[in-house]
């Protein structure tokens, strides 16, 4: 289960993340949330 948390990111971290989550839309060819990129990151999934 998910929980609403806010939080204060960076400007650059915030760029890398939009970064990654623009390459994997192209991907995908669909749409994918920035907070499914931050998670996946901060689990270890990719890195930036």
């Amino acid at each position: 289960m998910s929980k609403r948390v806010t939080i204060m990111v960076g400007d650059d971290l915030d760029k890398k993340v939009r970064l990654k989550q623009a390459k994997l839309i192209q991907k995908k060819n669909s749409s994918v949330s920035f907070s499914s990129v931050l998670n996946d990151i901060l689990r270890g999934k990719y890195n930036i």
